[in-house]
């Protein structure tokens, strides 16, 4: 079966969908290209799929992710549907000690989405930005005093909690 013979079958629910694709990624029966390729093509929904396959896949194994797949969530940070934008921070925030060096625009895209009006864009920004405050890169100089401004006004407690609990641990 394709990607494509997958995401047109209507007997096979969302979230199926999203185990099948990661397992395939998983085992590397689908290179994380090929997926990236059919995902830019495809509308809001499916690029959503595709995205959460690779957040499922990356959470099991990081290394999954080149820098293909990373600059790939680093752009879908952006896109206009929250679910592509949950899905890609939470990519980020699997994969960032892997690129070190490449946190730049995935820092800027990510603090514009911890003022977006969607909870869960929020907390899986903040998700991301403290897996990065936690690896202790030059970037902390700028971004663990952005975290402790955005936490203080962070109406929601469970996303000030990742915030704080980040902030504590590089602190240390």
């Amino acid at each position: 079966m394709t990607i494509e013979e997958l995401i047109k079958d209507k007997t096979i629910k969302s979230k199926e969908k999203v185990e099948i694709i990661s397992k395939w990624i998983l085992e590397k029966t689908l290179p994380t290209d090929e997926l990236i390729v059919f995902a830019e093509k495809s509308k809001d929904p499916i690029k959503a799929t595709c995205v959460e396959a690779l957040e499922y896949a990356t959470k099991q194994n990081p290394t999954l992710a080149d820098d293909t797949v990373f600059s790939f969530v680093i752009q879908t940070l952006t896109e206009k549907a929250p679910r592509i934008r949950w899905e890609s921070a939470k990519v980020i925030g699997n994969t960032a000690h892997l690129f070190p060096e490449n946190l730049d625009k995935a820092i800027t895209n990510l603090l514009d989405n911890t003022v977006h009006e969607g909870t869960v864009v929020r907390w899986s920004a903040a998700f991301a930005l403290g897996e990065i405050l936690k690896l202790k890169t030059h970037h902390n100089a700028t971004l663990l005093p952005a975290l402790e401004n955005i936490s203080e006004k962070e109406e929601k407690n469970s996303i000030k909690k990742i915030y704080l609990d980040a902030i504590k641990k590089t602190k240390k």
